[in-house]
């Protein structure tokens, strides 16, 4: 079952960028109905659970963490997207990939779990499948100021998403996942309204076309993905959640190649690295042994 949900959880992730592609409203605009519509989703089992009722034995300390994974959340949505219209794609995908690393010491820091020998060889081999596909980008473009400012800010993206989800493995303990999303994905839907309305970002009225990909961009990244990971977080270290998310530019390139409407033949690199990738969360997650459900 943890290995279904996590292949789902990377199949929701993976529709997430070619989703957005199809879209053309600004991208603070994307990841703010993005997170509206998955509120919507997200109440209608929080509701029917009574789920609300496990925030009261919430400490302070748990509040503020859950609030904080909110805004870390929002924080890496606005820096990775706005990373793509600075950097390389392939050069934003590697280094918003870096998060692995990051969890890896923030898991053995904060959370004193400790990397298994598996997941440090399945980490160091899915980060070379990256660096294949994000090779040719960095040796054929040049590093102006505006590109470095791109990379800068996808960088912000892996850390922010690796505190986002080592809160989650924190809480998760305490939570359901219900409750959970909602009280994150609350916090995150307030920081990213903030976020458009200091930078002017027009969010409505939007055409049909526009919410019907913003609702499709809520059940599959959002509500599949995230949400999946989540679920996920309470039964497997926060290192080898990061590692499968690895696997998402791989599913999100052949999704692309899929649809007709984007149509894009992924070059010989993103294929070999993608092998390499894929391989490496085999090598961490296969025989891994997952923790019991609560």
């Amino acid at each position: 079952m943890l290995y279904v949900i996590l292949a789902v959880a990377l199949l929701g992730i993976s529709t997430s960028g070619p989703l957005a592609r199809l879209s053309a409203a600004p991208p603070l605009a994307i990841a703010t109905w993005r997170l509206g519509f998955s509120l919507i989703i997200v109440a209608v089992p929080l509701i029917a659970t009574r789920g609300w009722k496990q925030w009261r034995a919430l400490s302070g300390k748990d509040i503020a963490i859950a609030l904080a994974a909110g805004a870390f959340l929002a924080v890496h949505f606005w820096s990775w997207i706005a990373s793509l219209g600075m950097t390389t794609v392939a050069a934003s995908v590697l280094l918003v990939n870096l998060h692995p690393v990051a969890m890896i010491a923030g898991s053995a820091l904060w959370l004193g779990e400790r990397p298994t020998t598996r997941q440090l060889m399945g980490t160091v081999i899915g980060l070379s499948g990256a660096a294949i596909v994000a090779w040719g980008d960095f040796t054929g473009g040049g590093l102006g100021g505006r590109v470095l400012m791109g990379d800068a800010l996808a960088l912000l993206g892996a850390l922010t998403v690796s505190f986002y989800y080592l809160s989650a493995r924190r809480l998760r303990a305490r939570l359901d996942v219900w409750p959970y999303v909602a009280l994150v994905y609350g916090t995150c839907f307030v920081v990213l309204l903030i976020f458009s309305a200091v930078t002017g970002v027009h969010l409505a009225p939007q055409p049909a076309r526009e919410m019907g990909i913003f609702a499709c961009i809520a059940l599959g990244p959002m509500l599949l993905g995230h949400t999946g990971f989540n679920w996920a977080l309470k039964h497997v270290s926060a290192p080898t959640v990061s590692l499968v998310m690895l696997g998402e530019p791989v599913g999100a390139g052949l999704i692309a190649f899929a649809l007709p409407a984007i149509h894009e033949m992924p070059a010989v690199r993103t294929l070999v690295g993608g092998a390499v990738i894929l391989c490496g969360i085999v090598v961490a997650t296969v025989g891994a042994r997952a923790r019991s459900a609560a």
